[in-house]
């Protein structure tokens, strides 16, 4: 079942980077809300609702509601910055939603079966992730929240492709309506076991001009 994500902010009159700073130093995040027919808003939000709400995955890929007093706004959130050495959000922009116009999310891949995959369980191989999320194009209601990726069947050199993904009625890869086909995850032999092996190929050719010195002094 899906959660439901409500956040309460407060709408903000003072802009600039000087506003933002005080407002940060009283525990709140700047942030605004815009798209749809109606002007943006900017808005505060309590850090500490920010930090909880930012810890659960699906946050990120999910139908929000903003409240602000008696008024709702269904929302996307479509970017967060972050302080770059306390990790905590600085500003975040909303970008409201119409019932009937798609848009567009990064939703992230859950994988699963790594640890039974034959390539890995047998064939010594290790599970490499080219891919955690991918862009989709759907109506708000029809938004995933994750995808699963299922690695149970995996050999070694084999990979799973973004075409091979589940994808529910309405909802499509933007990278395939490209034409970009990406590989999502693949099991290979670790690099180890290359550089084990190369060295003997050298020894063999060793051995076998040896062999042929021996041959040229019987003669």
């Amino acid at each position: 079942m899906k959660e439901n994500f409500v956040v309460n902010a407060e709408p903000r009159n003072d802009q600039g980077k000087g506003a933002s700073r005080r407002l940060r130093r009283e525990g709140k995040v700047p942030a605004i809300i815009y798209g749809g027919a109606d002007a943006p808003i900017s808005v505060t939000v309590s850090g500490n609702e920010m930090f909880k709400h930012l810890k659960v995955e699906a946050f990120y890929s999910h139908l929000l509601t903003v409240k602000i007093g008696a008024d709702s706004h269904q929302v996307v959130l479509k970017d967060l910055q972050r302080h770059p050495v306390s990790g905590y959000a600085i500003h975040a922009d909303f970008q409201r939603v119409l019932a009937d116009k798609p848009l567009r999310m990064h939703v992230p891949l859950h994988f699963k079966g790594a640890d039974i995959a034959p390539g890995v369980k047998t064939g010594g191989g290790i599970v490499e992730h080219q891919l955690n999320q991918v862009e989709v194009e759907c109506l708000p209601a029809l938004l995933p929240e994750f995808f699963e990726v299922d690695l149970s069947n995996l050999n070694v050199n084999e990979s799973i492709h973004l075409s091979q993904l589940t994808l529910p009625e309405g909802v499509s890869l933007v990278q395939l309506k490209h034409g970009n086909d990406q590989s999502i995850v693949a099991i290979h032999l670790p690099r180890s076991a290359f550089e084990e092996e190369a060295p003997a190929a050298p020894a063999a050719e060793a051995a076998a001009a040896d062999a042929g010195k021996k041959d040229e002094k019987k003669k």
